[in-house]
């Protein structure tokens, strides 16, 4: 299988938030890309976004040219039959299935039938969408972390229906997108990152709601804490380094006490019911004045491309590599 993505074009299908910085990650990785824009809206702002994002990517090192270099790989349209060279199409629009459903059957009246199909969902089950497409075998989920082109962040899943080879195909290709991917060989609900994720969501809703602590303190514990040490390992390997049997001891007595509910939290239900959006309308878990909110939406994007320099120094295989130095010593 192709593994030269300047000879592999892409398509997405869908020019959101999201969409877009796929693209930029494709287009990076140098992919000739097909963008179909299936909101009339996308149109005009997918190329102001994917050029800023470029312009970014380049002003921090992350890519040695202008967008000028990038961007004649890229073809922004309407036209569903402009993906017919694809060899990859990935559906990146809202988590509605008779939506993606619509998308699928546009996609595959026209690429070929060996073309692999995803879709970037994060909710809805693999092997349901794959039941909507007419060959369920080449369908998998990309689940990527925006923004896409700065993260290391990509899980791939099978469903029950997926070719597994095509999923292994899909984790090398990833590692030329320079992720560290993860593949989901059994599909679950929310995949493996949205269930470790959400659990802990849950759990620090309990705490404000329950009386613990404030949203402030919750929010000081993860970044004092977990956010020191998950950018170098994950929850495996921090136990590892920090002593297992303390966490086995801790267990008998601390699961049973932790938050198992089933039902949405009235904390976040109250909020998006009242058409809270968070920094997006300024109304969130913290209040904002419309100039705060865009400063943290600036300072977000700031912080993507700084932590990517500092988490780049310490790749997955590091240690091995350290290892390998000394024996060269020796």
């Amino acid at each position: 299988m192709n593994l030269v993505p300047s000879e592999m074009p892409v398509g997405i299908v869908g020019l959101g938030l999201m969409g877009c910085s796929i693209t930029t990650c494709l287009l990076i990785a140098g992919h000739p890309v097909v963008a179909v824009a299936p909101i009339p809206d996308d149109l005009t702002h997918a190329l102001t976004r994917i050029t800023e994002h470029l312009e970014r990517s380049q002003q921090h090192g992350l890519i040695p040219h202008p967008p000028a270099f990038y961007l004649p790989n890229l073809l922004i349209t309407e036209d569903y039959a402009d993906l017919r060279p694809c060899r990859l199409v990935i559906e990146c629009t809202i988590e509605n299935r008779a939506i993606k459903a619509s998308v699928y059957r546009k996609v595959e009246q026209v690429i070929a039938s060996d073309a692999l199909l995803a879709s970037n969902t994060s909710a809805i089950p693999i092997s349901d969408l794959q039941k909507l497409t007419q060959h369920p075998r080449r369908f998998f989920g990309l689940h990527w972390s925006e923004p896409a082109h700065t993260t290391r962040f990509l899980e791939i899943i099978c469903g029950n229906d997926s070719e597994i080879a095509q999923g292994e195909y899909l984790y090398e290709l990833a590692h030329l997108w320079q992720k560290e991917p993860i593949l989901v060989r059994k599909d679950i609900p929310g995949f493996i990152t949205n269930r470790l994720m959400y659990a802990m969501y849950r759990e620090a809703i309990s705490l404000v709601e329950n009386g613990y602590a404030t949203v402030e303190d919750v929010d000081r514990s993860c970044r004092n804490n977990a956010g020191y040490f998950m950018t170098l390992v994950g929850v495996f390997r921090w136990m590892d380094l920090t002593g297992v049997p303390a966490y086995h001891t801790v267990m008998k007595d601390l699961l049973p006490t932790l938050n198992n509910s089933t039902e949405v939290p009235k904390l976040i239900d109250d909020i998006v019911k009242s058409g809270g959006r968070g920094v997006a309308n300024a109304h969130g878990f913290y209040e904002y004045t419309p100039e705060e909110a865009k400063l943290w939406e600036e300072t977000f994007t700031e912080f993507t491309y700084k932590i990517r320099q500092i988490a780049l120094q310490y790749p997955a295989d590091y240690v091995k590599q350290k290892l390998k130095e000394k024996e060269a010593d020796h």
